[in-house]
């Protein structure tokens, strides 16, 4: 991926094009793309600046202002499922997914570990083994 040009040259090109040179005779000046001419000359009328638009930020999640509602619920009732809570949500008039409610969930760092008492957690060398053939049939070897 090539690097970012500077504001100064975006700006020199996009004054140049504002002027009443065609794109292609500014781009061939300053050794840039025609694209990038017309581009950043749209830029200067709509917006007052050639600047490059800012990057890598995530727009927040949608439901990021009921996440303090969605923490006391699960604290005052740890086994909602991510159904249970988008039904909940959608009770109040918040239109949501599973999907949605699990990713903010995630992202608030919560996980849901596997019922203790159902002993789904635990290793099978915890539990009662099982007999071995000849012990339960009462039979010994030969």
């Amino acid at each position: 991926m090539g690097r970012h040009y500077s504001n100064d040259l975006r700006e020199r090109v996009a004054a140049a094009v504002l002027s009443g040179r065609s794109c292609r005779e500014v781009a061939a000046l300053f050794s840039v793309s025609p694209a990038s001419a017309v581009k950043w000359s749209q830029r200067l009328r709509e917006t007052g600046s050639a600047a490059a638009k800012p990057q890598g930020r995530r727009p927040p999640r949608a439901l990021a202002p009921h996440l303090s509602w969605i923490l006391a619920r699960l604290d005052e009732k740890p086994d909602l499922t991510m159904r249970a809570l988008a039904l909940e949500l959608g009770a109040r008039g918040v239109a949501t997914s599973e999907v949605s409610v699990w990713r903010l969930v995630r992202d608030a760092r919560l996980s849901f570990k596997k019922n203790a008492v159902r002993r789904r957690a635990r290793s099978s060398r915890r539990g009662a083994q099982t007999p071995v053939l000849e012990e339960a049939s009462g039979k010994t070897g030969a």
